[in-house]
Formats: structure tokens, sequence, C-alpha cells
């Protein structure tokens, strides 16, 4: 029967993303009474949960970029002979777990997967359309919950936004006092998960002296600049490097 599963043998060399993506959060989540559009409570399960993955999994990843309930994970190395059937597998199985466990919820979530080939030259530009669509849902997400607010049903809710343009939005939002060039920036840019190193000064008793080691620690990034420009663009090529 081993020969029925038909993508055991397929595999994937790095580098590549994994991609995860939320799937029926809302029912999930609704006993919460999570914040709309955006909840910092939230945004730090998800954050949490993708740093527990790097402490825990026994996974290398290079760095992550989540927003909403959406990561990206980046990889130039990966075990289980880099079989596409562990990696979409594990990955989102792992975050699953982590995020209902730092939530305590109730009813269980689940995240889908797919694997993004990225040569290194790809990876920038990656993140730049998923920073774009970051922006594009920050937009769309406040012109949701306002027009709700105002007394429309979610139907017209859905069907007046297909028809305005992102300007349009903006003033919209901006008639009920929100700027949205001056919401939190986790909300606009995302938030990115990755080592950092940093030099260490201890003593070793052996030689009687004193010594400088490497450690890495998890860092999360809420105040990421704009990929696109010139600070943004420098991040992340330190971050491949």
């Amino acid at each position: 029967m081993k020969e029925r599963e038909i993508y055991s043998h397929l595999k994937v060399f790095p580098p590549f993303a994994v991609r995860i993506d939320g799937r029926g959060f809302r029912r999930a989540l609704d006993s919460l009474g999570l914040l709309k559009p955006y909840d910092e409570r939230f945004a730090h399960a998800m954050a949490d949960s993708v740093e527990l993955f790097f402490k825990e999994s026994g996974l290398n990843p290079l760095f992550a970029f989540t927003f909403s309930d959406e990561v990206s994970l980046f990889f130039h190395e990966m075990p289980y002979n880099n079989r596409v059937e562990k990696i979409d597998s594990i990955i989102p199985a792992f975050v699953s777990s982590a995020l209902t466990i730092r939530l305590r919820l109730e009813k269980p979530v689940s995240f889908d997967s797919r694997i993004v080939l990225l040569g290194k030259e790809d990876i920038y530009k990656y993140l730049l359309w998923r920073q774009a669509e970051t922006w594009r849902n920050h937009v769309s997400s406040y012109g949701y919950y306002t027009l709700l607010k105002s007394g429309m049903s979610e139907n017209e809710t859905a069907m007046s936004l297909k028809n305005m343009k992102a300007s349009q939005i903006h003033e919209l939002v901006f008639r009920h006092g929100i700027n949205l060039a001056e919401t939190p920036v986790w909300q606009r840019c995302g938030i990115m998960i990755y080592r950092e190193s940093r030099e260490k000064t201890g003593f070793n008793p052996l030689k009687q002296e004193e010594v400088k080691t490497q450690r890495k620690r998890i860092i999360q990034d809420w105040n990421l600049p704009i990929f696109k420009n010139e600070e943004g663009r420098k991040l992340i090529e330190r971050l491949v490097s």
C-alpha cells in the first residue's frame, strides 16, 4: 500500500517560503470578544506562536513575517529529506496547536499551508508583495467595520466596499475619526520574527580569562519599516544573508 501515498516522494529544495493561512477562524475566535478590526491580544498570540515555533519545532527558519491570520516562514534548510508532505503538515499543525494553547481556545483552529519556491533574489519581491497585502487588508478591514458600525448589514457592507477605491475608503474612515496613516505600525506593515546575534562577555574559570561568545535571541519586530524603502530593503538583505 505504500505506493498509494502518491506524494510521498515529492521534494522541495531551499530556499523557499511556507505560507500558512487561518481557516475558519471567525467562529472559533468569536467567544474571545476580540476588538475589531484589530486586537493586539490576537496579534501577540500569533507572534508568540511563531516564536514558539522557532524555539520548539526542531526546524530552523531564517525569519517569519505575519499579519492578520497569515504567516510566511522562510527556510534555507529543512530536515525530513525536504519532503513536501512533511513540511506542509508539520508546520501548520504546530502553529495551530501553539495558537490554541496561547489563546486558551475551546474550539479548534487550523491553518492551510503552501510552499512558495523562491530563489534568494526572490525573497525581497515576495515580502514586498505580502507587505502590500498587509496594507490592503488594513484598509479594507477598517472600511468594513466602519460601515458595519454605521448600521449596514454584512452583505451591504461587502457590496459597498466592492465598488470603492482605496482612496474612497481612506476618506470614509477619516470622516469617522480614524487616520489610516497613523494607526499602529504593526497593523500597517506587519510583524517580523527573527533571530539576532549578540556578543556576550563571560569568564572562563579554567583558563582564568575573559571570553566573548555569540548568543542568539529571538526578536519580535513590531515596528517594521516599509520594505520598498531603503531601510526596509537593508533589513531584508541582512536577514537573508
